[in-house]
């Protein structure tokens, strides 16, 4: 990656709906090497999708809460079968897998103490291999970036 690459990168990260010819222009090139870098991030899965931005309260999603999982243990099959039992819960919108005395985290939204209460009964606490899980419910969001900083590769 060198400089332009990276222009590139913090132009879309700022606005994923610009055209290749406003692109184009922020960083000083012309259309055609400008989508010919853009596809080659996007192929070398440095760019890995666009999407929206949304407000989850505004979708009906007030509450977020963030869950510590310890899982009975950490072998490779156990992570595994965690990820595809968690990836079936649509109120699970990440999951992290983590270092220290917690072994993932999980970002769950949901409409409100009933519905999450549910999500907990109903689902989490059916998975396998989970021995304990500590919650804690996000009072606000301080600092939220969806911008990366870009850096050339000095490679």
């Amino acid at each position: 990656m060198d400089r332009i690459d990276t222009q590139i990168i913090a132009q879309l990260q700022a606005d994923g709906r610009l055209s290749i010819t406003e692109l184009a222009e922020r960083v000083g090139l012309t259309p055609t090497p400008c989508a010919r870098r853009v596809q080659k991030l996007e192929a070398d899965g440095v760019i890995t999708g666009y999407t929206a931005r949304v407000d989850a309260a505004r979708l009906g999603y007030p509450l977020t809460v963030f869950i510590f999982v310890e899982l009975e243990r950490q072998s490779h099959e156990t992570l595994r079968n965690f990820e595809t039992a968690i990836r079936r819960f649509d109120e699970v919108v990440e999951c992290h897998l983590m270092t220290g005395t917690r072994d993932i985290l999980l970002k769950v939204v949901a409409t409100d103490l009933k519905a999450f209460d549910r999500f907990l009964e109903d689902h989490l606490v059916h998975v396998p291999g989970i021995r304990a899980t500590r919650s804690s419910f996000s009072l606000r969001t301080m600092v939220m970036r969806d911008v990366l900083p870009v850096a050339e590769s000095r490679g």
